[in-house]
């Protein structure tokens, strides 16, 4: 399994550098490079990392607030920083950086920082293929109706009335054709227990109902935006990776 990489630094030669240094590593394709954070972001909203190699010291957004901002999104990648600077290594541990790497950058260290994106992925794919339990430890039933809350009461969605589901920071939000409600399930759980054959997980961010799906636009680099049937004829994302399944799921 590749790990797909983004290196951000506002520096041409440390990106150079450090690409220079990945290239010895087989399992790793770096599919993106930013010289600052307001591209790097763009970049992140439409296409999956496994990893982000991340200077600190950068004008506008440095790398310890945008790692804050990757933070409150669900599967965000690892953060493995990199800079010249010891003194902000308290900080990056306290956005829950994987890695932190002194410039030069040593090949040993580099591996070892590479290992721990390795095992964290392992972890991700192992947790993924594990059938969601109930209390009881038994397998989790398919849902039929999602409670979501409406100004402090339960209402119950048929799956059929979904547009689709997002996060939104901390939030999982769940939008009808007019309406948005917040629930308690989390992206995952719903993702393995509404029919696959009914929602499709476009990007980490979101599940979309492909039978509300009305239009597939292309968008950048291999990704698409997913138009659907709400009021607001809203635009969804679909990663470079999803991408690639939907359009075998539609026969195109």
């Amino acid at each position: 399994m590749k790990l797909r990489a983004l290196i951000v630094d506002d520096e041409s030669p440390a990106r150079k550098e450090l690409r220079f240094l990945l290239q010895a590593f087989e399992d790793v394709q770096i599919v993106g490079e930013a010289a600052n954070a307001i591209e790097a972001l763009e970049l992140i909203h439409n296409v999956e990392y496994s990893v982000i190699f991340l200077d600190i010291d950068m004008p506008g957004i440095n790398g310890i607030e945008m790692a804050h901002q990757l933070r409150d999104q669900p599967n965000s990648p690892a953060v493995i920083f990199t800079t010249a600077h010891e003194e902000y290594a308290f900080d990056a541990f306290s956005v829950h950086a994987l890695d932190y790497l002194l410039k030069p950058i040593s090949p040993k260290r580099l591996d070892e920082a590479l290992e721990k994106v390795r095992e964290k992925e392992k972890t991700a794919v192992v947790s993924h293929q594990t059938v969601p339990k109930n209390e009881s430890g038994s397998p989790a039933k398919p849902l039929e109706v999602i409670p979501v809350d409406q100004r402090g009461k339960t209402i119950l969605l048929r799956p059929d009335e979904i547009v689709y589901i997002y996060t939104d920071k901390d939030n999982v939000c769940v939008k009808t054709h007019k309406e948005s409600y917040l629930t308690r399930f989390t992206l995952r759980d719903l993702e393995s227990r509404l029919n696959p054959n009914q929602f499709f997980r476009s990007h980490r961010c979101y599940l979309v109902n492909i039978q509300r799906m009305r239009e597939l636009i292309p968008y950048f680099n291999g990704t698409y935006t997913v138009v659907v049937d709400d009021a607001e004829r809203s635009e969804i994302p679909v990663s470079r990776t999803q991408s690639r399944k939907l359009k075998e799921i539609l026969g195109l």
